[in-house]
């Protein structure tokens, strides 16, 4: 018997040439398009329509001689990914929906109707690689980068478990994009110069403020310019007791004030800011461009900094609380007390970075070597052996 493979086809080339690379290995492949997306209210149609997409990927399946099927996902999207968004942002955090999506959708929710349709595995066109090996005779599942530096998309895949990872296959992972583009060209399929979609998960470019003024109301607020020079930049370190209490302290935030700065411009709303954020900001007349150094929704303030040196848009150490440590290698999860040297990411394309690990009964720290910008409340930190993703977490 066949292994039957249901691959999640997004309308785009990668996920094309998955479902053509598993039918050439001699698998029965169905290809399964999601519709997570009702409102085209705020997308910015022209850039990602979900039909468009649904009729590319209907193409690629008649090109393949593969069955085609459509499943409407949209409830399941706005419960668990819609709504945790609004929630976040409504807390000051930016939360990372692809990453969500992966977990609560793409290896939840569409796996278990592949599985429902028989599947003995899920695909999409991720570029990542998953390997095998044993631990105490125990059959234990890799999640590595991909092979194309340029286009590792392991990091979106940080919060899946070794469970999921049993029914995944990542056909396109060993090759670089041009590569898959050329696959795509000589098989003849429609996506083969598709341009790669920007937007969220399954749902294309959206204008986040309009997106999130559904839910959460404009607020006119100030946004307050703080110095370079500002005396908490400057501040010696005090002594510590442990490291512990030292990593405590360094991941603390700066708690600023208004009379720490001056009012410099007016926002709509602190929600619809994210740390490390430049455009939008609608003030003139500085020396450098302004970022966003921190923003108070409690207050409803925007904290802000010139240039993308600032000193408020920097720190080396990172907290996840217990609750929101995800590790995809259990058997290599730290104890309190226990500490690992690492590399790490704080977000999608960074290259990876010297960083160690401090498991402790407050949850876990993670202290970067080098200095990090705009370490942002709700992303994921993600961390690794070589290329091998052991583990993420939300941070706090």
């Amino acid at each position: 018997m066949k292994k039957r493979v249901i691959v999640g086809l997004s309308g785009g080339v990668d996920s094309s040439v998955a479902a053509y690379l598993l039918k050439e290995q001699g698998y029965e492949v169905i290809g399964l398009f999601m519709k997570n997306w009702h409102d085209d209210t705020v997308t910015i149609s022209d850039e990602c329509p979900w039909l468009d997409d649904s009729n590319d990927a209907m193409l690629v399946t008649q090109k393949l001689n593969i069955p085609f099927q459509t499943v409407d996902l949209s409830e399941q999207y706005k419960e668990r990914i819609v709504d945790y968004m609004f929630n976040e942002y409504e807390k000051g955090r930016t939360p990372n929906p692809d990453v969500l999506c992966n977990r609560e959708i793409k290896f939840d929710v569409f796996m278990k109707i592949a599985l429902e349709l028989g599947a003995d595995f899920v695909a999409t066109g991720h570029y990542c690689r998953k390997t095998e090996t044993e631990v105490n005779g125990e059959k234990i599942y890799q999640l590595k980068g991909g092979l194309d530096k340029n286009k590792d998309q392991s990091y979106f895949l940080c919060q899946l478990s070794q469970d999921q990872l049993a029914k995944a296959l990542f056909p396109v992972g060993e090759l670089l994009k041009p590569e898959v583009r050329a696959i795509a060209a000589k098989a003849d399929l429609i996506t083969a110069d598709k341009k790669d979609s920007q937007g969220l998960c399954f749902i294309g470019k959206v204008r986040l403020p309009e997106f999130l003024q559904q839910k959460l109301k404009a607020k006119k607020g100030e946004i307050v310019e703080i110095s370079d020079q500002f005396e908490a930049y400057y501040r010696p370190l005090p002594q510590f007791s442990s490291k512990l209490e030292e990593l405590a302290y360094r991941a603390n935030r700066i708690a600023y004030k208004k009379e720490d700065g001056k009012v410099v411009g007016e926002h709509q709303g602190a929600h619809y800011f994210t740390k490390g954020q430049r455009k939008g900001l609608g003030v003139g007349g500085t020396k450098e461009p302004l970022f966003v150094i921190e923003t108070d929704v409690e207050d409803n303030i925007i904290y802000t900094g010139q240039g993308k040196n600032h000193k408020g848009l920097y720190n080396n150490v990172v907290f996840v609380k217990p609750d929101e440590i995800h590790w995809i290698r259990e058997d290599l999860k730290l104890k309190n007390g226990e500490s690992l040297n690492v590399k790490a990411r704080i977000r999608y394309r960074q290259t990876l970075e010297n960083a160690t690990l401090f498991q402790t009964e407050k949850g876990l720290f993670v202290e970067f070597e080098a200095q990090q910008s705009a370490i942002t409340e709700g992303q994921f930190v993600a961390w690794y052996h070589e290329d091998e993703l052991l583990g993420s977490g939300v941070m706090s």
